[in-house]
């Protein structure tokens, strides 16, 4: 990877980690994600950590958080692991394809979504590249509650293809 590539993915992964442009960027492109409270907690080349609150901007009518919401908070998680591997490669789309969801507790409290699939991602995203047909990565991110138990299991299809 190219020194350019490398340095405008340093500069989107310090973006990422300020919370105070997050929120501008869900603000303009996300709404839902700010409405809901969702954070970016942590994230790098090879992983991402965002998380939902419990409030009555998540809530459902069984006291939990909305599934829709935990799905949100898990995309980004895998999303920014994309944008990541895209930043700096010229024209490349990414759409997701399939999403498949397991959920194993009431989310009644702050759930944290990790996604450590960035290498697979790059990867990915570099194979699109290199052959110039659309390829797709499943990825996965898991959501814990704060004493750590799986509350959610959240699988993505991603499709990546250059423009």
């Amino acid at each position: 990877m190219s020194s350019n590539i490398l340095s405008s993915k340093s500069k989107l992964i310090a973006n990422l980690n300020t919370s105070w442009k997050m929120r501008f960027y869900f603000w303009q492109k996300l709404p839902s994600l700010m409405f809901w409270g969702v954070k970016i907690k942590y994230c790098d080349i090879d992983k991402a950590e965002m998380t939902i609150p419990f409030s009555w901007r998540t809530q459902n009518p069984f006291r939990s958080t909305y599934f829709a919401a935990l799905c949100g908070a898990a995309e980004l998680s895998t999303g920014i692991l994309g944008l990541i591997a895209i930043e700096g490669r010229g024209g490349i789309s990414m759409l997701i394809t399939h999403i498949e969801a397991e959920f194993y507790k009431k989310a009644t409290g702050l759930t944290t979504f990790t996604c450590a699939e960035g290498k697979k991602i790059e990867d990915i995203v570099q194979k699109a590249i290199d052959s110039g047909e659309a390829q797709q990565v499943r990825v996965t991110s898991v959501g814990t509650n704060a004493s750590g138990e799986a509350i959610a299991k959240v699988t993505l299809t991603w499709s990546f293809k250059r423009k």
